[in-house]
């Protein structure tokens, strides 16, 4: 079955069922950074309180993020989970985009992006979930995000391997697809609703949008 084929219609046969999600909700590129260092190892849930608490305080600009204490943003971040090591990943992360880009997100986004991910990846505490996340989300650049979701589902669906890692599943989007950022933009976000709804660990097959084409659900029965 050819791969370029296949994965557009399991885009199609997700966006039929689900329809466009709009993912990631945020008012500024730079919130979605914020957000994609907040959300390691935590529901989005705790994520959007943290935001909650930034916003109020007036600290989501770079500025601001970083001239306070780490003792305060940990504080404000709390809700997020992990909130001493968060705190100095943000303003780690701040800290490069000024020693780098001047602390302007538009000068960090205006090159090569691929340079940029090899960047970011250097930055403590930025994995490539996070750097890809960054890049799409906030920069609109096309790299495809890699989650727990989307290995499981595509292992299910027989194509990838079990134990695919990040890279391996990551290239299998970006070398059958287009380089389009909406189109990487709404397939993770349909994966995730995909998989809360249906591909669970426990799995809910009766009524999921991919069963026909599902490996796992052939061999199950």
């Amino acid at each position: 079955m050819n791969a370029t084929l296949t994965l557009r219609d399991i885009f199609d046969r997700l966006f039929d069922c689900f329809g466009p999600l709009s993912w990631w909700p945020a008012e500024t590129p730079f919130e979605v950074c914020v957000g994609a260092i907040l959300t390691q190892n935590t529901a989005w849930t705790n994520v959007e309180k943290a935001i909650c608490a930034l916003k109020q305080a007036s600290c989501l600009t770079p500025v601001a993020m970083q001239a306070i204490e780490p003792h305060q943003l940990a504080q404000l971040i709390r809700p997020a989970g992990y909130f001493n090591v968060k705190s100095a990943r943000l303003q780690g992360f701040v800290a490069w985009l000024f020693l780098h880009h001047e602390g302007s997100l538009e000068r960090m986004f205006a090159g090569d992006w691929r340079t940029l991910r090899a960047e970011l990846l250097q930055v403590r505490g930025i994995g490539p979930e996070t750097a890809d996340s960054i890049l799409l989300y906030a920069g609109s650049k096309p790299t495809f995000v890699v989650d727990a979701y989307t290995r499981r589902l595509f292992h299910r669906l027989g194509l990838l391997p079990e134990d695919a890692g990040y890279d391996e599943t990551r290239t299998l989007f970006l070398a059958h697809l287009p380089a389009d950022a909406q189109l990487f933009n709404e397939y993770h976000a349909l994966i995730v609703e995909q998989c809360k709804q249906f591909c669970r660990k426990k799995p809910l097959c009766k009524g999921c949008p991919l069963f026909a084409a599902c490996l796992f659900a052939r061999t199950a029965a």
